[in-house]
């Protein structure tokens, strides 16, 4: 959504989550405050006031709900006006409407400046960094709070929590705890403290960039996390307890989820601050290709780490596909894959036997499973059987007479067993749908090489999340069939 604000009205916004701050200039606040914007000139983070306070707060946690005009005769029928986002877009200024310049609109035109003045690069440089620092020392407090105030606490009350209840909540944050300890010692041996402008932290998130991939699985986990403890909350006994906790290890006042969410921002808040720093990097300054590598690797981070996110939130499709599939046999789907890559209708020839047969296809990472439509009823699907994908190599076919087969084939690709000599050929009806497979399998390999380096995979308690979630919509089809009938 875009909003145009004109210049000199006054924005307020709602709070949909609550912010846990990791620095001195963040504003902290819960789901339902409002906050009174000053400056929406970034897309992400604003600049905004509760009471007193002032800080930056993630624009994607606030919702803007009222918008009230200063009806001042300087800003009575002028035309300077602001876009603020709330979501990504290339929204424009419309015709005759002033600049946005790092954070100011036009100073030639009479409008409303937000922000502070321009300062020289070295400056804004410095400050960037000085930012990045404080946040990483807040964080690492968060993050020690969270084990020793929360985590550690939880142990010890075996008759509240069990091994696998703290997993799910907790996930890997230890981890995440030990590797920012190690990554922040490196980030202050290369801050300089008498000249920040001339700090060189790049290399340092080069160096630890493996490290940040712990993060894709606390933030798959994170939604089971939020679910386990909304459970938790139902019983006061947990409401007492965590509200024990954040008070004995003095805790600012935000609710355990609240707290728990501050990897994830952390994770995401990365590219936005190496973003900021590139842009008051010099080019010719020693740290300008680090920053600029640095930010190219967590771009990649986030976005894979969004990737899986989204693949986590379709299993309960992946589940029900396969409640939908007649005569299954053999382990679930989701034992080991999470993604549908490709689909599509192929004629199968599996040696020795040597007869074609048409069958539809369903490509997941690590496995290709086969089926068989009904004869009368063409949406119906019967289980035929699987390849393991991770035994096999995909090489291409040429159109003509096949060696292999001693058939005449085209549009045609095979897959070959890798330990023994067992070949499977398919045929596609077009050579669009050939290259179209071939795609699909290269993306596949792709997936399960990513997967492996990063360590993903689907929990025990997401696999039985989506097996409760298809139990549930069986049964609502089998009772909205029974009263149909009667």
């Amino acid at each position: 959504m875009t909003l145009l604000i004109s210049g000199g009205s006054i924005v307020n916004a709602e709070a949909v989550w609550d912010h846990v701050t990791m620095a001195d200039r963040e504003l902290a606040f819960k789901a339902g405050d409002v906050i009174k914007v000053l400056d929406a000139s970034n897309k992400d983070w604003w600049w905004g006031q509760i009471d007193e306070e002032e800080g930056w707060f993630p624009a994607s946690f606030v919702r803007v709900f009222y918008i009230n005009p200063i009806a001042t005769p300087r800003f009575q029928n002028t035309t300077s006006k602001l876009w603020v986002n709330q979501e990504d877009g290339g929204a424009e200024p419309a015709e005759g409407t002033s600049e946005v310049q790092n954070g100011h609109l036009d100073p030639t035109n009479d409008c409303l400046c937000l922000g502070s003045p321009l300062q020289n690069r070295d400056q804004m440089r410095a400050n960037v960094i000085n930012e990045i620092m404080s946040t990483e020392r807040h964080y690492i407090k968060h993050l020690k709070d969270i084990c020793e105030g929360y985590l550690r606490q939880c142990r010890k009350r075996v008759d509240m929590f069990n091994d696998d209840q703290l997993k799910v909540i907790f996930g890997n944050i230890e981890d995440i705890y030990r590797f920012q300890m190690g990554f922040v010692r490196d980030l202050e041996k290369q801050y300089n403290t008498e000249d920040p402008h001339l700090s060189e932290i790049g290399p340092c998130f080069l160096e630890h960039q493996d490290g940040f991939w712990i993060y894709s699985e606390y933030c798959n986990n994170h939604l089971d996390a939020c679910m386990e403890l909304s459970k938790l909350m139902r019983d006061g006994r947990y409401q007492h307890f965590f509200e024990a906790c954040r008070l004995l290890q003095q805790m600012i006042d935000i609710a355990i989820d609240g707290f728990l969410l501050t990897p994830v921002q952390k994770i995401c808040k990365y590219p936005l601050q190496l973003a900021e720093l590139l842009k008051y990097t010099a080019q010719e300054h020693s740290d300008y290709r680090y920053v600029a590598a640095a930010l190219a690797v967590m771009r990649n981070v986030t976005q894979q780490i969004n990737e899986r996110k989204r693949r986590l939130e379709n299993i309960d499709k992946i589940a029900q596909w396969q409640a939908s599939v007649l005569d299954w046999e053999g382990d679930d789907i989701l034992d080991r894959s999470s993604e549908l890559i490709y689909t599509g209708e192929l004629s199968w020839i599996y040696q020795p036997y040597g007869r074609s047969q048409q069958r539809v296809f369903f490509l997941f990472d690590h496995q290709l499973v086969l089926c068989k439509k009904d004869l009368i009823r063409r949406d119906i699907l019967y289980y035929k059987g699987r390849i393991d994908m991770d035994r096999y190599d995909v090489r291409d076919a040429i159109d003509g007479r096949d060696d292999d087969f001693n058939v005449s084939v085209k549009n045609a690709f095979k897959l070959c067993n890798k330990d023994s000599e067992e070949l499977h050929i398919f045929l596609a009806k077009k050579p669009e749908e050939k290259i179209r497979w071939l795609r699909a399998f290269h993306e596949e390999r792709k997936m399960v090489q990513e997967d492996e380096k990063i360590g993903f995979e689907i929990s025990e308690y997401q696999k039985r999340q989506a097996a409760m979630t298809v139990r549930k919509v069986t049964k609502q089809k089998g009772e909205a069939t029974r009263r149909y009938q009667v």
